[in-house]
């Protein structure tokens, strides 16, 4: 089980318990978690999802008006060796 599967599987078990349906994906390198953001949505609500997704290493929401609100969370499966942190070409 690669290390990111229970914190992105909680993530969605906190998204469902306020009446999101999350999809969540492995990658490579990190774990998806999306949801379909209703208009409807309390701010209480709103505050649980924020809490959840804030556990993750980063999220979003994509906004426009075809497709709705997609909130977006990712979940990095390994940290980046220590030759990787700063990217390519701008190694020592």
């Amino acid at each position: 089980m690669p290390a990111s599967e229970p914190s992105a599987e909680d993530i969605a078990a906190r998204l469902s318990a306020v009446g999101l349906t999350p999809r969540v994906e492995q990658h490579v390198q990190l774990t998806s978690i999306e949801a379909e953001v209703p208009e409807s949505l309390s701010a209480e609500s709103w505050r649980e999802v924020l809490e959840a997704v804030g556990e993750a290493d980063q999220f979003g929401l994509l906004a426009n008006s075809l497709n709705g609100r997609t909130l977006w969370a990712a979940v990095h499966t390994a940290a980046p060796a220590t030759g990787d942190v700063r990217g390519p070409g701008r190694q020592r």
